[in-house]
């Protein structure tokens, strides 16, 4: 593969040139909020979006909030189940840096000296975001619009090819799908555990959300009322 980068003639290194071009194009400000936004802002986002939908889900409640939350707790676990996965495969590839074999690129971040496929945050981010949208499909959609947005930027920051960022995502939608079924079976059972915690509980159902959150907050007074009213009735 790294052959293959190094010749100019291939798709992927003239996509590389064609959007990469777009950063010599741009203002040097612009350039400088899309190296942030690449580097650190859009995986913010999306684990933003993770802590959304989990705070939606204790806040409603209902019977399925243990299984929803074991998804949400999957979204992080999924992402750094990647980056490992990832780890064996740029050794065995050894794909250099774009900017190590080409010249003319304009790179916005320095010091990118480890192999560059795959992508380890085109990784991360689409492992969070596809195990979002297996957890809930309106967060994980925009979550995964993020992702997609961040692989390009990627690529218009010159420390990464085209290829490196598909591969990212295909390597992060497969961890996120093919091991949710068995981390929804060994996650589910914990987060029913802690739902049913006095101290802990809050992290899966908001008090008062019904279930076993919601029987143990009794209204003060309520059982006295129901006591006397039980007993006029039977004075009746």
């Amino acid at each position: 593969m790294a052959g293959l980068a190094e010749s100019g003639s291939n798709p992927d290194v003239e996509l590389l040139y064609d959007i990469n071009g777009l950063a010599k194009d741009a203002p040097h400000w612009f350039d400088r909020v899309m190296e942030f936004v690449g580097e650190y802002g859009l995986l913010f986002a999306i684990v933003l979006l993770v802590l959304w939908c989990w705070w939606g889900v204790r806040r409603r409640g209902g019977e399925d909030a243990a299984s929803s939350v074991a998804a949400l707790v999957w979204a992080p676990l999924a992402a750094g189940v990647a980056v490992l996965v990832n780890v064996p495969i740029r050794g065995f590839v050894e794909r250099p840096r774009p900017f190590k074999t080409h010249d003319g690129l304009e790179v916005l971040v320095a010091g990118k000296d480890d192999f560059s496929f795959v992508s380890d945050h085109a990784t991360l981010c689409m492992a969070l975001a596809v195990a979002l949208f297996v957890a809930n499909r309106k967060f994980g959609l925009g979550a995964i619009v993020l992702a997609l947005f961040g692989g390009f930027i990627r690529v218009y920051m010159g420390v990464h090819y085209p290829t490196d960022v598909i591969g990212g995502f295909a390597l992060g939608t497969a961890v996120a799908l093919l091991l949710s079924p068995v981390a929804m079976a060994l996650l589910t059972p914990l987060t029913r555990a802690v739902e049913r915690s006095p101290r802990v509980g809050w992290l899966v159902r908001a008090r008062g959300r019904g279930g076993a959150a919601g029987r143990s907050a009794v209204i003060p007074g309520a059982r006295a009322e129901s006591a006397e009213t039980g007993e006029r009735d039977l004075a009746a």
